[in-house]
């Protein structure tokens, strides 16, 4: 734990700040050569999901943004599914399948997805919620230990295969293609607008 709440002055506008720590996490890269971070998309990609998915918005940015509410416990945590998920994807990364990675934590699936099509400066197409998940859950549900990576054609099967033996939820949720960032049967907009609108906001609240 490297920082926390460290003013003098802990409240803005009559208001208290919450309390704040800020955890920092150091990890060693064997081979500088390759990586994967979140601006790897290639068109074509397919996006899987790593991780279970059930809804969970306790206490998440979808509660708060668009219910105007906090409410709610955050989501569970297994240090033990955490540390099988994070070796697993590890290892798709340090094998060369894995092209582009991103944890799933604030905003949940579609954060991520639009994260990282902004950062790639392509589209992305992201499949309709499954039987028995309501949408809202799907796309913005925070649940813990999940990922999501890109692959190509030639890896699919093989690496659903090698998670399905490995008893880890690993499911293909969507594809790389064009320009546009999509949900099928919800909405499709082209990434530019994103990159608009994610790099006004700071601009914007400052003046």
């Amino acid at each position: 734990v490297v920082s926390g709440n460290v003013s003098l002055y802990n409240e803005t506008n009559g208001v208290a700040i919450p309390p704040t720590p800020a955890v920092g996490a150091v990890g060693l890269i064997s081979d500088l050569t390759y990586f994967a971070t979140l601006s790897g998309l290639k068109e074509g990609d397919h996006l899987i999901l790593v991780g279970e998915t059930t809804g969970w918005l306790g206490a998440s940015i979808y509660h708060r943004e668009v219910n105007g509410s906090e409410a709610g416990a955050p989501p569970p945590v297994d240090l033990g599914v955490e540390k099988r998920n994070g070796d697993f994807v590890r290892g798709l990364v340090t094998s060369r399948r894995a092209r582009a990675c991103h944890d799933l934590s604030d905003g949940g699936l579609i954060v991520a997805a639009a994260e990282m099509a902004m950062a790639s400066g392509v589209g992305v197409a992201l499949s309709a919620a499954p039987e028995g998940l309501p949408t809202h859950g799907w796309l913005f549900g925070e649940d813990q230990a999940r990922y999501l990576i890109s692959v190509g054609d030639n890896d699919l099967n093989a690496i659903l295969t090698t998670a399905a033996d490995r008893k880890i939820p690993c499911v293909s949720v969507g594809r790389v293609r064009g320009t546009d960032f999509a949900v099928e049967g919800l909405l499709s907009l082209p990434v530019s607008e994103l990159e608009t609108a994610h790099e006004r906001f700071l601009p914007e609240l400052m003046n």
